[in-house]
């Protein structure tokens, strides 16, 4: 267990990473994880498991991050209302046309100065810039839009940006599982690893037979596994 996230751990990584992975593949809680680790002979805290994902779950998502293909050159854009300590807040999220998460980003306001720190925070986490953007009628894109990347092509128009809308699915049930998040950093931090841990095993299993559907997951299991720095598949306690 040579990965410095690991550090001060007495669980070894497959504990570990299994717990990261039950958590932020399924809609449970700590308590709910503790009492699933309890069921397996394994005993620890839900305070210990709350650390576990606080400290692995980014490292975790920053390895899914790197092996995530190149973007593709149409992004949707699109936000949405998140409960956050009982008060409404956005989040900021893009996808590209293949449906793959670019990036999010919880935020106060839905303004331009909001629409521009999204835009360069989405180029500099990519590294790239498409060819075009789509976003719905909001006016702040449009003003954010030509500070930012004048030279990319923007289509506003109610509707377009379906396939956004559709990505922020899982964070709803999610959030319904939450009853909301605690603070704006919390939800930043949760959200991020979970827009990446969350879309890697959830395959588009509808158009895949049953066959490749699980050829494909054994294939994300093993780039998990590797991210994770198990060596062998992990074996039920």
């Amino acid at each position: 267990m040579d990965a410095p996230w690991y550090k001060g751990f007495r669980y070894p990584a497959e504990v570990i990473s299994h717990v990261v992975w039950l958590y932020h593949r399924f809609p449970l809680s700590f308590r709910e994880v503790e009492e699933m680790l309890l069921e397996r002979g394994v005993v620890v805290s839900y305070e210990t498991i709350r650390q576990w994902c606080a400290r692995s779950g980014p490292e975790y998502a920053r390895g899914l991050r790197r092996r995530q293909p190149r973007p593709g050159d149409k992004w949707d854009l699109d936000k949405a209302f998140i409960k956050v300590n009982r008060e409404l807040k956005y989040l900021w999220r893009a996808v590209d046309q293949d449906g793959n998460v670019l990036d999010i980003l919880v935020q106060n306001r839905r303004n331009t100065a909001a629409a521009r720190r999204f835009l360069h925070k989405l180029l500099t986490g990519t590294g790239s810039v498409p060819r075009v953007i789509v976003t719905d009628k909001l006016r702040s894109y449009g003003a954010a839009h030509r500070e930012v990347m004048p030279s990319v092509e923007h289509r506003s128009h109610k509707g377009l940006n379906n396939r956004a809308e559709n990505s922020h699915q899982p964070t709803r049930q999610r959030e319904r599982a939450m009853k909301g998040f605690r603070s704006v950093g919390s939800a930043q931090r949760f959200l991020a690893v979970f827009s990446r841990v969350s879309p890697h095993f959830r395959p588009r299993c509808h158009q895949l037979a049953a066959p490749r559907y699980r050829a494909e997951m054994i294939v994300r299991f093993a780039i998990w596994y590797h991210i994770a720095g198990i060596a062998a598949l992990p074996q039920p306690a």
